[in-house]
């Protein structure tokens, strides 16, 4: 605990955040730090919001937010505030025009989002029925039953297997039917580590 705990003040006495000391740390190191609970371990990322004309490249002060970042540790993304509003008031069969002329290929909400989970490394799964579509939130390498336990508790507990069809799959097969006759969709056990984008369905013992 001693060695982690100095290294974190020699790195603060610098000014500079703990984070740093989070690239290739023991696993036990790193329960010690985030023990810790120290402000500038937990991880950050810088959203540089841009004119219209440097939403596709950036400019100078994003290239150095964008290098001050990676020196902490930490992550950077370009949006522009203006386009998003815009955005924002299309109707969907229009977004992906007015962006394509924009010279862009996505919302920056979209990139925003993907970046934050990225950061903190989770994933999401979904369960697909007749009636609804949901998503589901999950830090990456989680397996099944610990996924089936997001939506309810009994489910992990009385896990059986999940069946469970790649995100790809899904929607190269026009949904779960298609899959299924296609023989894309898997059954998988209590081992199973979920894949981000996986469509599963879950049997469980009450």
């Amino acid at each position: 605990m001693l060695p982690v705990m100095e290294q974190a003040l020699e790195l603060l006495q610098a000014g500079k955040p703990a984070r740093i000391m989070l690239a290739g740390i023991a696993a036990e190191d790193l329960r010690m730090l985030q023990g810790l609970n120290l402000l500038t371990s937990k991880p950050v990322l810088y959203v540089c919001n841009v004119a219209e004309r440097d939403a596709v490249a950036g400019n100078d002060h994003t290239r150095a937010v964008e290098a001050m970042a990676a020196g902490q540790g930490a992550r950077s993304v370009v949006i522009s505030a203006a386009i998003e509003a815009e955005v924002a008031q299309l109707p969907d069969e229009e977004e992906h025009e007015f962006l394509e002329a924009m010279g862009l290929h996505e919302p920056g909400l979209d990139r925003l989002i993907r970046s934050g989970y990225e950061l903190l490394e989770l994933i999401t799964y979904f369960t697909a029925g007749p009636k609804e579509t949901r998503a589901w939130t999950i830090t990456k390498g989680t397996k099944a039953p610990q996924a089936a336990g997001v939506i309810h508790t009994d489910f992990e507990k009385g896990f059986i297997r999940a069946e469970t069809i790649g995100f790809a799959d899904y929607i190269a097969s026009n949904g779960e039917t298609g899959a299924k006759e296609a023989g894309k969709m898997r059954l998988e056990g209590k081992d199973y580590v979920v894949d981000d984008g996986d469509v599963m369905h879950f049997r469980f013992a009450t």
